[in-house]
């Protein structure tokens, strides 16, 4: 039987690492990242002769009614090729021995651990989680984590102790900091990152517990309704409503990146003129100009001046920056929807195909961060996170009525049958809160509660397009057209459909 697993946080800290401890901690991570390597390359092996074996063909071919029988094969062609987390680990200690210099650096836990590691990720291939597995370059090789907290890697005396290495972390009195470290401790992991050029070292400590709550991230039992787009998510509770706008006001730095990009092309050609065709002339309207040759296919070395390192550590910090930038706004957003209510609802959207068809907006704003994130901190808030199918529920064309209208993509204004007008998105919204579980739509309560909802939908659009600011010309998706502008000069919170009503006007002329 398996055992039974505790819920588990993460308390990070950075270390205050010299010269020498630096010096053994990178020469321990080389070590790690070859044995992790020779295991990963020893379990592929292995699972494609699982894959070969007739046992597992005959696993394949028998039907998902026979669920034990078909479960039985599949494991008796992992055993004949010893195929298993704890066949790899043997393998480890095997490889460990004959190489004296990685049995010197590492203890038996970490050797474990990275076996480990190696056997889930050629796994994931097995499971069809996967296309293919990494092996990393020293570059790529950024973590190292123990077994317990017992041996190996380990917490003692407020520091992180690996073999003679003893190194002292920096504490401060944060109450999330003071929280991990009055937890019982799992297991430490060493980890570095590349921060403007230089290398920091830090230790995660997977603490047993549930993490921190800060005073104003609260979460309050409900119904939360949400409608993920490209650029913003709107979400109806039961008292308030929101139309968000990811990563707000983040820098871009989009002229300084292109800036660099330039920069390394035109230091890469010069130093690598093999690697592309030669300069061929080519019409620019009327003009005849030179065009630049493309680069050629093939795998082949690049040579890199300093120059260029340099300026690619300058383009890597900016990348950096604004992902942390875009992370700690989304993270925003996340808090703001679990004020009201744990218990979210939303379509099962793929941000896999936003990605093949608006991959820099995607990459800008990450709905697919948001939607991970909040479906992590509602389930540990003892909520849950329902997705329901977009073609059995339709709700962006769905009408108070009952009937379906299908509209365009550029058409953010719902118009409904009975005269509502409302956001496109915050009315997909307030209907996900009516699907059940088995994806049916019940709109008659959606009806009955519209009359007590439309103010608070009403008073969400209205935020959304005072609060909405455009930071640059890339972001331009963020303004709406004025088609799809607010009337700020209705007084009353009365639906603009009851002018509608009087004479079907143009919603543009509001």
């Amino acid at each position: 039987m398996t055992k039974a697993s505790s819920p588990s946080f993460v308390t990070e800290l950075p270390l205050v690492v010299d010269s020498q401890q630096e010096k053994e901690l990178l020469s321990k991570f080389q070590a790690a990242r070859q044995l992790y390597n020779a295991l990963l390359g020893e379990a592929e092996k292995r699972r494609k002769l699982v894959q070969k074996s007739p046992i597992y063909q005959e696993a394949k071919a028998t039907s998902r009614t026979e669920k034990k029988l078909r479960n039985q094969r599949f494991t008796k062609a992992r055993q004949q090729y010893r195929y298993s987390d704890y066949d790899l680990q043997a393998y480890a200690t095997i490889v460990s021995n004959s190489s004296k210099w990685i049995a010197d650096k590492l203890d038996s836990n970490t050797q474990q651990t990275l076996a480990s590691r190696a056997f889930r990720a050629s796994e994931r291939i097995l499971l069809r989680k996967a296309k293919k597995v990494r092996f990393k370059v020293p570059t790529r090789f950024k973590s190292v984590e123990g077994k317990t907290n017992k041996q190996g890697i380990r917490w003692k005396n407020n520091h992180v102790v690996w073999g003679k290495l003893k190194i002292r972390p920096i504490i401060n009195n944060d109450p999330l900091i003071l929280h991990g470290l009055n937890s019982r401790i799992k297991l430490v992991r060493l980890l570095w990152r590349e921060l403007n050029g230089k290398r920091r070292w830090y230790a995660q400590l997977i603490c047993e517990g549930i993490p921190y709550q800060k005073p104003a991230n609260y979460v309050k039992e409900g119904i939360v309704g949400i409608d993920l787009n490209i650029s913003n998510i709107a979400f109806v509770g039961n008292e308030k409503a929101g139309l968000l706008p990811f990563a707000v006001n983040v820098p871009t730095y989009s002229k300084e990146i292109r800036f660099l990009q330039r920069k390394m092309e035109r230091s890469r050609r010069v130093l690598n003129p093999h690697k592309y065709y030669p300069d061929f002339e080519g019409k620019k309207g009327r003009k005849t100009v030179t065009k630049k040759g493309k680069v050629k296919k093939g795998r082949g070395k690049w040579n890199n001046s300093k120059t260029y390192l340099k300026t690619a550590q300058k383009k890597r910090e900016l990348e950096r920056r604004k992902t942390a930038y875009a992370k700690s706004k989304n993270r925003q957003i996340v808090n703001e929807i679990l004020r009201h209510g744990n218990q979210i609802k939303t379509e099962n959207v793929s941000v896999k195909g936003w990605q093949k068809r608006y991959g820099k907006a995607i990459l800008a704003k990450s709905p697919g961060f948001v939607q991970s994130e909040l479906k992590r901190k509602a389930e540990n808030a003892n909520g849950s996170f329902n997705l329901f199918s977009t073609q059995k529920t339709a709700l962006s064309q769905t009408h108070l009525t009952g009937s379906r209208v299908k509209k365009s993509l550029s058409q953010r204004i719902h118009v409904d049958e009975t005269g509502v007008i409302m956001h496109r998105d915050l009315f997909s919204a307030y209907l996900s809160r009516f699907v059940n579980d088995e994806d049916n739509l019940l709109l008659h309560f959606a009806v009955e509660q519209w009359k007590r909802s439309e103010p608070v939908l009403l008073q969400a659009w209205k935020e959304f397009q005072i609060n909405c600011k455009q930071v640059s010309a890339s972001e331009s998706r963020l303004c709406h057209s004025s088609s799809e502008q607010f009337c700020t000069k209705l007084e009353k919170d009365i639906q603009i459909a009851n002018l509608l009503r009087l004479g079907r006007q143009d919603i543009s002329s509001f």
